[in-house]
């Protein structure tokens, strides 16, 4: 038997519960942070669809544009 000075460490049924409320709260920020990272990294994905989109469609507008340009008749 080991000699004790003063008293026994222990834990209280309440200081448990908030400890474990603590942990559990924890994880379920470090979850919602991992997800709205994924969410974030999507719409910067799509962000970038976007814009390649509108690109192109303008793209395809001022090709349309030069070719009717190109087709026109010169002379007076």
């Amino acid at each position: 038997m080991s000699e004790r000075y003063g008293f026994e460490a222990f834990d209280c049924a309440p200081a448990l519960r908030l400890e474990a409320h603590e942990r559990v709260a924890k994880l379920q920020f470090d979850s919602l942070n991992k997800r709205l990272d994924r969410i974030e990294e999507l719409i910067e994905r799509l962000d970038r669809r976007l814009w390649l989109t509108v690109y192109g469609v303008v793209g395809v507008i001022l090709a349309q544009a030069f070719g009717s340009l190109l087709q026109m008749p010169m002379g007076g």
